[in-house]
Protein backbone atom coordinates (compact mmCIF):
# COMPACT_ATOMS: atom_id res chain seq x y z
CA UNK A 1 0.00 0.00 0.00
CA UNK A 2 3.13 2.54 0.93
CA UNK A 3 3.22 2.66 -3.40
CA UNK A 4 -0.03 4.26 -3.64
CA UNK A 5 0.90 6.63 -1.75
CA UNK A 6 2.53 10.26 -3.32
CA UNK A 7 5.94 11.07 -1.53
CA UNK A 8 4.92 14.11 0.54
CA UNK A 9 2.14 11.68 2.49
CA UNK A 10 4.94 9.24 3.47
CA UNK A 11 6.95 12.12 4.62
CA UNK A 12 4.10 13.58 6.72
CA UNK A 13 3.65 10.82 8.61
CA UNK A 14 7.27 10.04 9.14
CA UNK A 15 7.38 13.49 10.46
CA UNK A 16 4.64 13.49 12.57
CA UNK A 17 5.27 10.01 14.37
CA UNK A 18 8.71 11.17 15.33
CA UNK A 19 7.45 14.22 17.00
CA UNK A 20 4.56 11.91 18.72
CA UNK A 21 7.55 9.86 19.73
CA UNK A 22 9.16 12.73 21.40
CA UNK A 23 6.09 13.87 22.92
CA UNK A 24 6.23 17.44 20.51
CA UNK A 25 2.39 16.23 19.16
CA UNK A 26 -0.82 15.55 19.65
CA UNK A 27 -2.04 14.10 16.48
CA UNK A 28 -4.88 14.92 14.63
CA UNK A 29 -7.71 14.34 12.39
CA UNK A 30 -5.88 16.97 10.12
CA UNK A 31 -2.53 15.31 10.43
CA UNK A 32 -4.08 12.04 9.27
CA UNK A 33 -6.08 13.71 6.57
CA UNK A 34 -2.81 15.00 4.94
CA UNK A 35 -0.68 12.30 6.02
CA UNK A 36 -3.18 10.23 3.94
CA UNK A 37 -3.94 12.87 1.02
CA UNK A 38 -7.50 12.71 1.52
CA UNK A 39 -10.27 15.74 3.17
CA UNK A 40 -10.58 16.06 6.93
CA UNK A 41 -14.22 15.02 5.99
CA UNK A 42 -13.25 11.41 4.39
CA UNK A 43 -11.39 10.63 7.46
CA UNK A 44 -14.31 11.54 9.83
CA UNK A 45 -16.45 9.43 7.44
CA UNK A 46 -13.93 6.49 8.21
CA UNK A 47 -13.55 6.79 12.00
CA UNK A 48 -17.48 7.20 11.76
CA UNK A 49 -18.08 3.73 9.89
CA UNK A 50 -19.31 5.34 7.58
CA UNK A 51 -20.10 3.86 3.56
CA UNK A 52 -19.26 6.26 1.74
CA UNK A 53 -15.44 5.73 1.25
CA UNK A 54 -13.73 3.51 -0.64
CA UNK A 55 -12.50 0.06 0.40
CA UNK A 56 -8.87 1.16 -0.14
CA UNK A 57 -8.91 5.09 0.87
CA UNK A 58 -10.97 3.36 4.10
CA UNK A 59 -8.03 0.69 4.87
CA UNK A 60 -5.11 3.28 4.10
CA UNK A 61 -7.01 5.85 6.70
CA UNK A 62 -7.09 3.33 9.43
CA UNK A 63 -3.47 1.94 8.84
CA UNK A 64 -2.28 5.79 8.87
CA UNK A 65 -4.42 6.40 12.07
CA UNK A 66 -1.97 3.21 13.84
CA UNK A 67 0.90 4.58 12.50
CA UNK A 68 0.26 7.27 13.96
CA UNK A 69 -1.14 6.25 17.03
CA UNK A 70 -4.49 8.32 16.53
CA UNK A 71 -6.53 8.03 19.68
CA UNK A 72 -10.34 9.43 19.19
CA UNK A 73 -10.95 12.25 21.70
CA UNK A 74 -14.60 11.09 22.40
CA UNK A 75 -15.39 13.94 25.04
CA UNK A 76 -14.51 16.59 22.14
CA UNK A 77 -16.47 14.80 19.53
CA UNK A 78 -19.52 14.49 22.33
CA UNK A 79 -18.98 18.68 23.19
CA UNK A 80 -18.71 19.26 18.93
CA UNK A 81 -21.95 17.50 18.30
CA UNK A 82 -23.97 17.53 21.12
CA UNK A 83 -24.55 13.72 21.54
CA UNK A 84 -21.96 11.32 23.09
CA UNK A 85 -22.73 7.33 23.54
CA UNK A 86 -22.41 7.69 27.07
CA UNK A 87 -25.19 6.40 29.69
CA UNK A 88 -25.93 7.84 32.90
CA UNK A 89 -26.82 5.99 35.94
CA UNK A 90 -28.08 7.57 39.07
CA UNK A 91 -28.66 6.23 42.11
CA UNK A 92 -28.67 7.02 45.89
CA UNK A 93 -27.65 5.06 48.58
CA UNK A 94 -24.56 2.62 48.19
CA UNK A 95 -24.93 0.64 50.80
CA UNK A 96 -28.12 -1.41 49.07
CA UNK A 97 -26.70 -4.54 47.71
CA UNK A 98 -29.83 -4.89 45.14
CA UNK A 99 -27.86 -1.43 42.87
CA UNK A 100 -25.34 -4.08 41.78
CA UNK A 101 -27.31 -6.82 40.42
CA UNK A 102 -29.37 -3.53 38.62
CA UNK A 103 -26.05 -1.77 37.14
CA UNK A 104 -24.52 -5.90 36.34
CA UNK A 105 -28.13 -5.59 34.12
CA UNK A 106 -27.22 -2.09 32.74
CA UNK A 107 -23.57 -2.07 32.10
CA UNK A 108 -24.15 -5.81 29.71
CA UNK A 109 -27.10 -4.19 27.84
CA UNK A 110 -25.18 -0.77 27.38
CA UNK A 111 -21.71 -2.15 26.60
CA UNK A 112 -23.31 -4.61 23.92
CA UNK A 113 -24.36 -1.96 22.04
CA UNK A 114 -21.18 0.04 21.97
CA UNK A 115 -22.05 2.95 24.96
CA UNK A 116 -19.90 3.88 27.82
CA UNK A 117 -21.71 4.06 30.98
CA UNK A 118 -21.41 6.72 34.09
CA UNK A 119 -22.11 6.47 37.51
CA UNK A 120 -23.04 9.18 39.89
CA UNK A 121 -25.55 10.77 42.69
CA UNK A 122 -27.97 12.99 42.83
CA UNK A 123 -25.46 15.40 43.89
CA UNK A 124 -23.79 15.74 40.35
CA UNK A 125 -26.44 14.25 38.48
CA UNK A 126 -27.96 17.85 37.32
CA UNK A 127 -24.92 18.66 35.04
CA UNK A 128 -24.18 15.54 33.85
CA UNK A 129 -28.33 15.09 32.27
CA UNK A 130 -27.05 16.87 29.12
CA UNK A 131 -26.37 15.76 25.48
CA UNK A 132 -23.31 17.66 25.68
CA UNK A 133 -22.36 14.81 28.40
CA UNK A 134 -24.57 11.96 28.03
CA UNK A 135 -26.98 10.46 25.88
CA UNK A 136 -29.90 9.42 28.61
CA UNK A 137 -30.50 8.88 31.77
CA UNK A 138 -31.94 5.78 34.24
CA UNK A 139 -33.06 7.66 37.03
CA UNK A 140 -33.32 5.65 40.85
CA UNK A 141 -32.56 8.52 43.03
CA UNK A 142 -35.48 9.94 44.76
CA UNK A 143 -33.72 13.14 46.19
CA UNK A 144 -33.51 13.95 42.31
CA UNK A 145 -36.48 15.83 42.23
CA UNK A 146 -39.71 15.94 39.30
CA UNK A 147 -38.81 19.09 38.20
CA UNK A 148 -35.40 18.21 37.58
CA UNK A 149 -36.38 15.42 35.70
CA UNK A 150 -39.26 17.23 33.86
CA UNK A 151 -37.02 20.31 32.87
CA UNK A 152 -34.44 17.87 31.39
CA UNK A 153 -36.69 16.06 29.30
CA UNK A 154 -39.01 18.97 28.06
CA UNK A 155 -35.01 19.67 26.34
CA UNK A 156 -35.37 16.68 24.75
CA UNK A 157 -33.59 14.18 26.96
CA UNK A 158 -34.06 10.63 27.21
CA UNK A 159 -34.81 9.40 30.55
CA UNK A 160 -35.66 5.86 31.89
CA UNK A 161 -37.18 6.26 35.65
CA UNK A 162 -37.12 2.87 38.11
CA UNK A 163 -38.46 5.06 41.14
CA UNK A 164 -41.81 7.06 40.16
CA UNK A 165 -44.19 7.72 37.80
CA UNK A 166 -43.96 10.69 35.43
CA UNK A 167 -46.12 11.77 32.77
CA UNK A 168 -43.97 13.75 29.99
CA UNK A 169 -42.51 13.29 26.89
CA UNK A 170 -38.98 12.01 27.02
CA UNK A 171 -39.01 10.38 30.42
CA UNK A 172 -39.95 6.19 30.24
CA UNK A 173 -41.35 4.88 33.35
CA UNK A 174 -40.23 1.62 34.37
CA UNK A 175 -41.45 -0.15 37.74
CA UNK A 176 -41.63 -2.93 39.98
CA UNK A 177 -45.65 -4.88 40.09
CA UNK A 178 -45.87 -3.82 43.85
CA UNK A 179 -48.84 -4.43 44.68
CA UNK A 180 -49.62 -7.87 43.65
CA UNK A 181 -47.30 -10.03 45.25
CA UNK A 182 -47.41 -8.24 48.52
CA UNK A 183 -50.78 -8.99 48.51
CA UNK A 184 -50.12 -12.31 47.85
CA UNK A 185 -46.97 -12.28 50.36
CA UNK A 186 -49.70 -11.13 53.35
CA UNK A 187 -52.32 -13.20 52.16
CA UNK A 188 -50.07 -16.29 52.98
CA UNK A 189 -49.25 -14.71 56.20
CA UNK A 190 -53.18 -14.57 57.47
CA UNK A 191 -54.02 -18.39 55.80
CA UNK A 192 -50.89 -18.93 58.18
CA UNK A 193 -52.79 -17.88 61.34
CA UNK A 194 -51.34 -14.74 61.71
CA UNK A 195 -53.17 -11.86 63.28
CA UNK A 196 -51.26 -9.18 64.63
CA UNK A 197 -49.13 -7.47 62.35
CA UNK A 198 -46.52 -4.77 62.86
CA UNK A 199 -45.00 -2.89 58.98
CA UNK A 200 -41.57 -1.30 58.62
CA UNK A 201 -42.01 1.07 56.13
CA UNK A 202 -39.27 3.12 53.98
CA UNK A 203 -39.50 6.80 53.09
CA UNK A 204 -42.11 8.01 51.25
CA UNK A 205 -41.22 6.57 47.68
CA UNK A 206 -44.00 4.82 45.13
CA UNK A 207 -42.31 0.97 45.96
CA UNK A 208 -43.22 1.77 49.65
CA UNK A 209 -46.88 3.61 49.03
CA UNK A 210 -47.75 0.44 47.05
CA UNK A 211 -46.72 -2.54 48.97
CA UNK A 212 -48.10 -0.23 52.37
CA UNK A 213 -51.57 -0.50 50.51
CA UNK A 214 -51.40 -3.89 49.52
CA UNK A 215 -50.82 -4.91 53.29
CA UNK A 216 -53.32 -2.59 54.41
CA UNK A 217 -56.05 -4.09 51.80
CA UNK A 218 -55.53 -7.32 52.78
CA UNK A 219 -55.81 -6.63 56.42
CA UNK A 220 -58.87 -4.67 55.81
CA UNK A 221 -61.02 -7.32 53.76
CA UNK A 222 -59.96 -9.79 56.47
CA UNK A 223 -61.17 -7.42 59.26
CA UNK A 224 -58.39 -7.53 60.99
CA UNK A 225 -57.12 -4.24 62.89
CA UNK A 226 -54.21 -2.89 62.43
CA UNK A 227 -53.12 0.24 64.61
CA UNK A 228 -51.19 3.29 63.82
CA UNK A 229 -48.39 2.77 66.41
CA UNK A 230 -47.54 -0.42 64.59
CA UNK A 231 -46.19 1.28 61.53
CA UNK A 232 -42.68 1.98 62.26
CA UNK A 233 -40.66 3.66 59.37
CA UNK A 234 -37.07 2.76 58.39
CA UNK A 235 -34.24 3.92 55.82
CA UNK A 236 -34.20 0.40 53.99
CA UNK A 237 -30.61 0.17 55.81
CA UNK A 238 -30.08 -2.78 58.08
CA UNK A 239 -29.32 -0.82 61.24
CA UNK A 240 -33.00 0.76 60.71
CA UNK A 241 -34.72 -2.33 61.37
CA UNK A 242 -32.32 -3.49 64.16
CA UNK A 243 -33.58 -0.56 65.76
CA UNK A 244 -37.12 -0.66 64.95
CA UNK A 245 -37.06 -4.09 66.10
CA UNK A 246 -35.62 -2.73 69.68
CA UNK A 247 -38.54 -0.18 69.98
CA UNK A 248 -41.12 -3.59 69.21
CA UNK A 249 -39.05 -5.19 71.60
CA UNK A 250 -39.95 -2.67 74.57
CA UNK A 251 -43.58 -2.34 73.63
CA UNK A 252 -46.31 -3.96 75.03
CA UNK A 253 -47.21 -6.33 72.78
CA UNK A 254 -45.02 -7.76 70.25
CA UNK A 255 -46.49 -8.70 66.62
CA UNK A 256 -46.64 -12.25 65.74
CA UNK A 257 -45.76 -11.02 62.03
CA UNK A 258 -43.39 -8.08 60.89
CA UNK A 259 -43.48 -7.58 57.28
CA UNK A 260 -41.13 -5.16 55.91
CA UNK A 261 -40.99 -2.85 53.16
CA UNK A 262 -37.03 -4.17 52.17
CA UNK A 263 -34.80 -7.13 52.99
CA UNK A 264 -32.22 -5.12 54.50
CA UNK A 265 -34.81 -3.88 57.35
CA UNK A 266 -36.06 -7.66 57.56
CA UNK A 267 -32.55 -8.86 58.44
CA UNK A 268 -31.46 -5.95 60.66
CA UNK A 269 -35.07 -6.37 62.49
CA UNK A 270 -34.34 -10.50 62.77
CA UNK A 271 -30.94 -9.98 64.17
CA UNK A 272 -32.63 -7.82 66.98
CA UNK A 273 -34.96 -10.62 67.51
CA UNK A 274 -32.32 -13.07 67.96
CA UNK A 275 -29.90 -11.12 70.27
CA UNK A 276 -32.94 -10.78 72.76
CA UNK A 277 -33.82 -14.37 72.78
CA UNK A 278 -36.34 -14.98 70.33
CA UNK A 279 -37.33 -17.49 67.78
CA UNK A 280 -38.02 -16.88 64.32
CA UNK A 281 -40.59 -17.65 63.38
CA UNK A 282 -42.10 -19.28 66.38
CA UNK A 283 -42.02 -16.31 68.36
CA UNK A 284 -42.39 -14.01 65.78
CA UNK A 285 -42.41 -14.11 61.66
CA UNK A 286 -40.30 -11.58 59.61
CA UNK A 287 -40.91 -11.24 55.51
CA UNK A 288 -39.14 -9.07 53.66
CA UNK A 289 -39.18 -7.95 49.65
CA UNK A 290 -36.16 -7.95 47.24
CA UNK A 291 -34.81 -11.19 47.35
CA UNK A 292 -31.21 -10.14 48.36
CA UNK A 293 -28.44 -13.09 48.72
CA UNK A 294 -27.93 -12.22 52.00
CA UNK A 295 -31.72 -12.73 52.40
CA UNK A 296 -31.75 -16.39 50.80
CA UNK A 297 -28.73 -17.23 53.66
CA UNK A 298 -30.60 -16.26 56.59
CA UNK A 299 -33.98 -18.38 55.46
CA UNK A 300 -35.88 -15.09 54.66
CA UNK A 301 -39.89 -15.15 53.13
CA UNK A 302 -39.32 -12.07 50.70
CA UNK A 303 -41.01 -10.78 47.17
CA UNK A 304 -38.07 -11.45 44.36
CA UNK A 305 -37.60 -8.92 42.09
CA UNK A 306 -35.63 -9.47 38.81
CA UNK A 307 -32.94 -6.65 39.23
CA UNK A 308 -30.77 -7.59 36.96
CA UNK A 309 -33.45 -8.07 34.54
CA UNK A 310 -34.51 -4.78 35.67
CA UNK A 311 -31.53 -2.75 34.79
CA UNK A 312 -31.14 -4.61 31.47
CA UNK A 313 -34.76 -3.92 30.57
CA UNK A 314 -33.91 -0.27 31.32
CA UNK A 315 -30.69 0.11 29.11
CA UNK A 316 -32.84 -1.72 26.58
CA UNK A 317 -35.36 0.70 26.49
CA UNK A 318 -33.74 4.32 27.03
CA UNK A 319 -30.82 3.39 24.34
CA UNK A 320 -34.14 2.04 22.06
CA UNK A 321 -35.40 5.56 22.74
CA UNK A 322 -32.33 7.49 22.10
CA UNK A 323 -32.06 5.75 19.27
CA UNK A 324 -35.97 7.10 17.86
CA UNK A 325 -38.12 4.82 19.23
CA UNK A 326 -40.56 6.92 20.91
CA UNK A 327 -41.81 3.99 23.85
CA UNK A 328 -42.88 5.85 26.65
CA UNK A 329 -45.92 3.70 28.30
CA UNK A 330 -45.33 2.25 31.58
CA UNK A 331 -43.48 -0.61 31.89
CA UNK A 332 -44.32 -3.24 35.09
CA UNK A 333 -41.61 -5.13 36.00
CA UNK A 334 -43.08 -8.88 37.54
CA UNK A 335 -42.52 -10.23 40.99
CA UNK A 336 -42.89 -13.23 42.86
CA UNK A 337 -43.31 -14.61 46.36
CA UNK A 338 -39.99 -17.07 48.16
CA UNK A 339 -41.59 -18.68 51.08
CA UNK A 340 -38.42 -19.67 53.68
CA UNK A 341 -38.18 -20.26 57.18
CA UNK A 342 -38.73 -17.09 59.00
CA UNK A 343 -42.40 -17.60 58.89
CA UNK A 344 -44.32 -20.69 59.82
CA UNK A 345 -45.68 -23.01 57.56
CA UNK A 346 -49.37 -23.08 56.26
CA UNK A 347 -51.86 -24.38 58.96
CA UNK A 348 -52.75 -28.17 58.01
CA UNK A 349 -49.53 -28.50 56.65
Amino acid sequence: WPRLWPARCLSTCETICRAKEDGAVNVVIKDIARAAGVSTATVSNVLNGRKNVSDATRERVLRICGEMDYQVNHAGRALKSGESKTILFNFSDFDREFYLKIIHGISDYVYSRQYDLIICTSGSCDRFMSKSFTSGCIMLDKSCNDQLLKRKAQKGYPIVALDRILDEPNVKCLLVNNYPPMRELVEGLVGRGYRNFAFLGGVNTLDNRERYQAFQDVLGEHGIPFHPESYLTGDYREKSGYQAAKLLLIGERLPQALVCANDNMAIGAMRAFREAGLRIPDDVAVTGFDDTPLAELLGLSTVAIPNYERGYLAAQHLIANIEGAQSYETFKIQARVVWRGSVGVPRGD
